[in-house]
């Protein structure tokens, strides 16, 4: 890929990451951190994903990037769009937001295609992310792909689109919807 379109990946992840920060509930980030990533066309590798450098947090009621945003930044949610990219090589961004039992109702009520993976039924020897996004991308890509967690590990939904900016958006429907009870 040429340098122009590292140029364009980055524009537009900076431009999703702007309105997570100006818009998004701080409560939707999770224990471990969020992401945001975007893929090159023709990703092969974390190198080839840009994403922000130490995720995005929560610092006091704001959202906050802690670092700039760069290619290979990520490695977790890269991975999500990797595997995503072998179903639906249009599918080139994800990010990871909090998990609530309570919000699962409101993303069926924004009409996302939701899928779900059991880190219990994972077998030896993968990645979670590897197995649990293609065991929901078999019959094309959700919009959602969430799991309840195992020991040690923080459940999580992950929010997938062509493009980072549509990310965003989908993080901001939910965003605008819930309560302060259902997290």
């Amino acid at each position: 890929m040429t340098s122009e379109d590292r140029g364009k990946v980055i524009g537009r992840l900076e431009e999703a990451v702007t309105l997570l920060v100006e818009r998004m509930d701080e409560r939707l980030i999770p224990e471990v951190g969020m992401n945001v990533v975007y893929a090159l066309p023709d990703a092969r590798s974390r190198d080839d994903v840009a994403g922000v450098l130490g995720r995005i947090v929560g610092l006091g009621k704001k959202v906050h990037p802690v670092g700039e945003i760069a290619f290979g930044a990520s490695d977790h949610v890269a991975r999500i769009v990797l595997t995503a990219m072998h179903f639906d090589p249009q599918i080139r961004s994800a990010a990871n937001i909090r998990f609530s039992e309570a919000i699962l109702p409101e993303l069926e009520n924004l009409l996302f295609e939701v899928c779900s993976f059991d880190r219990a039924r994972e077998p030896p020897g993968v990645q979670t992310m590897d197995w649990g996004v293609a065991s929901c991308c078999r019959e094309g890509v959700p919009d959602i792909i969430y799991d309840r967690g195992a020991v040690g590990k923080e459940p999580m939904i992950r929010v997938l689109a062509e493009d980072p900016v549509m990310v965003a958006q989908n993080i901001l429907k939910l965003s605008n919807r819930i309560t302060y009870a259902q997290l």
